[in-house]
């Protein structure tokens, strides 16, 4: 009965949608109807409201609404959704303060002498709108009010026309900051949760381990991954658009000839393509470069195109007047001033503390009250200039309630599907289809594809994506990133712009074009850009460093990148460093032998025997690297003939479990009538029938697993094996070999500090006799506090003199006893450092230098840039890991 209502679910929302039914009501009203039918039904038939649900009940399911309502508004730790109305506001501001019409108007006349040159111009003006408003409705009306009037005056071919205005109007559905993206990033990221819980259940089917590696597990997404991601691909379909246009007036010159710009091309157009140009580019720069270069979050980027969007309206909507251009003149200067303050001081209003300190902090506050009236002037300008504020901030309003409410509505339908069963029902059908991974993505391309003719992209983001991501981010064949699989949908999802019978760009552009451009024209014209489109997504499909390079390579050098021992760095730092080894390891054995020729006699005991074992631990490296090479290829050599037997027993197990869940059903289905007696002797025959045969088809997909497979997994099991112990014992040796190396030159480093320590530490005789005990006991925690590493006998001396004086009583004699003991420590300690620093200093860095960043890589604190590009290219392709699963 759960797949009746499911169906019920479906028609009752195909219906309200294609009756009319705005979509923020037609979602959650089908979710709604149908969970109270179900309910109902339920306990009219069975006497059990949950009878019809697969888990859980009517209240339940219903609660999902308010529940996610909740999530949307006020969970603190989802704020990826606080950007759409900022990136809404910029788009639309720039929009309705003609900035838009300036780019259209002067890149046309910039281009237009060349042939196809104005379909080109549109092309970029799009790519520039696109990443400066993300809106496509308003760019696509924008260019069909300005553009194509001088497209059809220059002769251009109506179908080619409007074709280009209409894709590259899509752009903004793709180039960073987009609107889809975020809404892709917020429901990624709750996808890739549920994927990481379905490929740890996985792992624990096919090994019996409950604790999935950090290895093998997923990373979520975020807004700015989404927009470094997309950026790429984005500049591949500009690309494409481009040259679709350059090959068509070339072999078709009438379609799009030249178009003569009649005025010249002076200082003053320089000037004023300067103008037009640089702004625009600017803001473009400042918002993504600051997401990128890890100054600033997605939502922090999206406050900086707001501003700088209403600062850009101020002094276009004033035109030529006098003083238009103050306003932005006040703002850039108050910037530029707070970055070379920001230079000299340290502006911290918490940690004032002489004179220079409240310098810095007045320059910074002034500087802060001219931006300020910058802005405040910006914003009075462009409220009192055909009132363009107040209609932003509707139209901004609006946009933001349409996308949140369907956002509410789609988890509400979407938690009703599921509970009817069809999140298993997508599973079941996808993970039986043949051809793997491949397959699964394919069909769910196609329908994205096919609902993009009827659905709008924020329908398809919030309904669709939550089904289907969360398998295919699991399948571990793949082992696919939540930005690629979000950008391949991203860019498959821009179709629906262009695709009939509903797609909105035509209706944008039909609404602004003249009654001599036929809507047929229309149609033929975006014909060939679906086809690049798609084109577009193969390209990116399969090549996925498009995608994964950008947010790797951003995240492994910014302030909070990962160390090099992170574990899900460990596979591409051991083959980079594998080719370090082959390149330079003569070099390194070199420097290794060098070392072990060292005086290290001036050492203590403790630090000579782990220094003097580590060089011998860095000459054993090269060997183990060996062992690792030759139980790889060991691997490698089994993987060939294992692989089809791994796949064919992951299929059957997945089949196996399809049953399972299918057999659960039925039984539950069958205790209910014989629980309520609302089932016939003969139904209930006719279920126990279908249940052994499910059992039977258990049996018979368990008898089927290839004879073979059982050795040929112990041996792979066993030569795995083989190689991650190579692989462990590897990272062990050169930890420890690095290890000894940066404890003592970091004590070498640290002797002309410790030695002014005496000063201090005998400055504490005369406090422990004189000053009162609470005093002194703060004095020598001072103390002890500045000591540096290695000196913990010393602190140990401390500590006791501090005790001495803790009682009511102060034994101040044995507090002295302790300090002086510290104190011939402490002279004994800046000896022998003294010592070695004169004859291991130099040594010792020589060695250092050699092995950092080879042997020693691991126990760095962060990749060098160089490094970090090389880890960034390998991270950005997909493995293979399910011979793991």
């Amino acid at each position: 009965m759960e797949f009746v209502f499911l169906i019920i679910l479906m028609l009752t929302m195909v219906l309200a949608l294609g009756g009319g039914f705005p979509v923020a009501f037609a979602l959650p009203g089908s979710a709604i109807l149908t969970i109270t039918l179900a309910s109902v039904s339920g306990f009219l038939i069975e006497g059990d409201t949950a009878a019809y649900f697969v888990n859980g009940g009517p209240l339940q399911w219903l609660s999902a609404g308010v529940t996610n309502f909740r999530g949307i508004y006020w969970e603190a730790e989802r704020d990826t959704l606080i950007a759409v109305p900022l990136f809404i506001f910029m788009g639309i501001m720039l929009e309705r303060s003609k900035i838009a019409e300036d780019l259209l108007v002067t890149m046309a006349q910039l281009f237009g002498p060349v042939p196809g040159g104005l379909g080109i111009s549109v092309v970029i003006v799009g790519a520039l709108l696109a990443a400066t408003t993300g809106i496509v409705g308003a760019t696509v009306i924008a260019m069909g009010l300005i553009s194509l009037p001088v497209m059809l005056r220059a002769n251009y071919s109506h179908s080619l026309a409007t074709g280009t205005i209409n894709a590259s109007g899509t752009l903004g559905q793709i180039i960073p900051p987009s609107i889809v993206l975020i809404i892709l990033a917020d429901q990624l990221s709750n996808a890739t949760d549920q994927a990481s819980a379905i490929r740890t259940a996985d792992y624990k089917l096919g090994t019996g381990n409950t604790s999935l590696p950090p290895a093998f597990d997923l990373t979520s997404t975020s807004a700015g991954d989404m927009f470094l991601g997309a950026f790429l691909p984005g500049m591949v379909l500009v690309g494409l658009y481009i040259l679709y246009i350059l090959v068509v007036a070339f072999i078709r010159p009438k379609m799009a000839p030249p178009a003569p710009y009649l005025g010249k091309f002076d200082r003053d157009f320089a000037w004023r393509v300067f103008i037009v140009l640089v702004p625009p580019l600017a803001l473009i720069f400042t918002v993504l470069g600051s997401i990128v270069l890890g100054v600033a979050t997605v939502n922090q980027a999206g406050a900086l195109g707001a501003v700088g969007a209403m600062v850009m309206a101020s002094y276009r909507l004033m035109g030529d007047r006098r003083g238009a251009y103050t306003p932005a003149i006040m703002a850039i200067a108050a910037i530029f001033a707070l970055v070379v303050i920001l230079g000299f001081f340290d502006i911290n209003v918490k940690r004032i503390e002489n004179a220079n300190d409240w310098l810095g902090v007045i320059l910074a506050a002034v500087a802060s009250i001219v931006f300020l009236a910058a802005l405040f002037w910006s914003g009075w300008r462009a409220y009192k200039i055909d009132n363009t504020l107040q209609g932003v901030m509707v139209e901004t309003a609006k946009t933001t309630s349409l996308v949140f409410i369907i956002l509410i509505g789609a988890t509400m339908l979407t938690a009703a599907f599921r509970a009817f069963g069809g999140e298993e029902l997508v599973k079941d059908f996808l993970t039986g289809l043949p051809g793997g991974f491949a397959t699964k993505f394919i069909v769910v391309m196609a329908v994205i594809f096919v609902l993009g003719f009827f659905l709008d992209f924020i329908e398809i983001a919030v309904v669709v994506v939550p089904i289907v991501a969360p398998i295919l981010l699991a399948d571990p064949t793949a082992n696919v990133t939540a930005v690629w699989l979000g950008v391949m949908i991203g860019v498959n999802m821009q179709t629906s712009f262009l695709t009939p019978p509903f797609g909105f760009a035509l209706f944008y552009l039909r609404g602004v074009a003249p009654a001599i451009v036929k809507t047929i024209s229309m149609y033929k014209g975006v014909a060939p850009f679906i086809v690049l489109q798609l084109l577009g997504l193969a390209i990116v499909g399969f090549t996925p460093s498009l995608v994964n390079y950008l947010p790797n390579r951003v995240y492994l050098t910014s302030e909070t990148a990962p160390p090099p021992r992170n574990p899900r760095l460990q596979a591409c730092l051991e083959e980079y460093l594998f080719g370090i080894y082959d390149e330079e390891g003569a070099r390194i054995k070199t420097s290794i032998a060098a070392a072990k020729n060292l005086p290290l006699s001036s050492l203590p005991e403790k630090y000579r025997d782990s220094l003097g074992e580590s060089f011998g631990l860095a000459a054993a490296t090269f060997d183990l690297v060996e062992k690792v090479k030759a139980a790889e290829a060991a691997v490698a050599v089994h993987v060939p003939g294992f692989a089809p037997l791994h796949a064919r027993m992951r299929d059957i197990r997945v089949e196996t479990a399809a049953i399972d869940r299918g057999l659960e059903r039925i039984t539950r289905e069958k205790d209910g009538m014989e629980r309520y007696g609302t089932g016939t002797a003969e139904e209930i025959r006719e279920l126990e029938a279908l249940m052994d045969d499910m059992n039977r088809q258990i049996r018979d997909l368990e008898a089927s697993a290839p004879a073979a497979w059982a050795a040929a997994h112990d041996q792979y099991v066993e030569l795995a094996g083989a190689e991650t112990k190579a692989r462990r014992k590897y990272r062990r040796n050169v930890d420890d070999a690095y290890e000894p190396l940066g404890e003592v030159r970091k004590l070498l480093l640290e002797t002309a500090a410790l030695a002014a320590m005496k000063t201090e530490v005998a400055a504490l005789g005369s406090v422990i006799a004189t000053a009162p005990s609470e005093e002194a006991m703060m004095a020598i925690k001072d103390v002890r506090a500045a000591l540096g590493d290695g000196t913990t006998k010393i602190k140990s001396k401390l500590n006791k003199a501090r005790r001495a004086l803790k009682s009511d009583n102060p034994k101040r004699e044995m507090a002295a006893e302790q300090l002086a003991e510290a104190m011939n420590l402490l002279a004994a300690e800046v000896a022998w450092r003294q010592e070695a620093a004169g004859k291991l200093s130099s040594g010792l860095a020589d060695y250092d230098a050699a092995v950092a960043q080879s042997i020693g890589l691991r126990l760095q604190t962060r990749l060098s840039k160089d490094q970090a590009k090389v880890m960034a290219s390998c991270l950005s392709i997909h493995r293979d890991i399910s011979l793991n699963f």
